[in-house]
């Protein structure tokens, strides 16, 4: 039976993948970020999963405004890496088992999840980002990704709450799956940012500390909030924090977080963090 053997969060900041590409992970401005995935790799290279499961979001790449699904799962054996503006990035196409991912449609859509089912489209910086710092990928991913698209672009958007059952609900498709598999659930998105309007470059490293002790401790009460109440407390883009509580969601109530990384060097609060259960 497959199991999931831990969750990460992770921001998915553009200029992260960006700056990897460019090999700046010793510049000082960025090794406090690329040095906090480290742990985090090693750990995936010990445990060796058979797949991540990626909650994240597209960003008018595959999706556009006349049609963003609210939830949305890639079913294929791989998927291409958008250019986003700046080329090709020299990565390999992000691997599927079509297998698990027809299997954990098929669970969500039977416990009441209406999703929109892809293929063979790009993936953007909502999961091409992190991934290259988790995954080694020369001359291939050691494994594959389940993408989970949720939409946190245009409203109405799915709240927080339901993205904590949709979370609960993967878990369940992950446990009934009958090949022996070990599944690591990412959660990407956030923390604290605003990129437009008046408050263009706010953030709340207090706030995101919060959301991180909460997410840890108590995410009954991160469930509960409402989009205005994520926006008023760590900018209109923070509403990306849903996405992290799918992760919990997929998560026992009782998690262990074996490594925390926080670093605020541009726009966004941008973390790393690993928990098992």
């Amino acid at each position: 039976m497959a199991q999931i053997i831990g969750a990460i969060g992770t921001s998915h900041v553009p200029t992260i993948g960006v700056a990897y590409d460019k090999g700046r992970q010793s510049d000082p401005a960025w090794a406090p970020l690329f040095d906090g995935y480290q742990p985090i790799a090693r750990w995936l290279a010990m445990k060796r999963p058979d797949a991540l499961v990626f909650f994240y979001n597209d960003h008018a790449t595959t999706f556009f405004f006349d049609l963003i699904p609210t939830f949305a799962i890639g079913v294929g054996e791989q998927f291409p890496i958008a250019d986003e503006g700046g080329g090709p990035r020299n990565l390999p196409p992000i691997k599927g088992d079509v297998d698990l991912q027809c299997h954990i449609a098929e669970s969500l859509v039977n416990d009441e999840f209406d999703l929109a089912i892809f293929q063979e489209k790009p993936i953007d910086h909502g999961c091409a980002s992190p991934l290259p710092l988790l995954w080694p990928h020369e001359p291939d991913w050691p494994g594959t990704v389940v993408p989970i698209a949720v939409n946190v672009v245009q409203y109405p958007l799915p709240s927080a709450e339901r993205c904590y059952k949709l979370g609960q609900a993967v878990r369940r498709a992950i446990q009934s799956y009958p090949k022996d598999l070990k599944v690591v659930i990412v959660g990407t998105g956030g923390l604290s940012h605003q990129i437009h309007g008046e408050r263009t470059g706010f953030n709340n490293e207090e706030w995101d500390y919060e959301f991180l002790h909460l997410l840890e401790n108590d995410p009954d009460k991160l469930r509960q909030l409402t989009h205005a109440e994520f926006i008023r407390r760590g900018g209109a883009e923070s509403a990306e924090q849903i996405m992290w509580l799918a992760m919990r969601g997929a998560m026992p109530a009782k998690i262990h977080r074996l490594h925390l990384n926080y670093y605020l060097a541009t726009t966004t609060g941008m973390a790393a963090v690993l928990y098992e259960g």
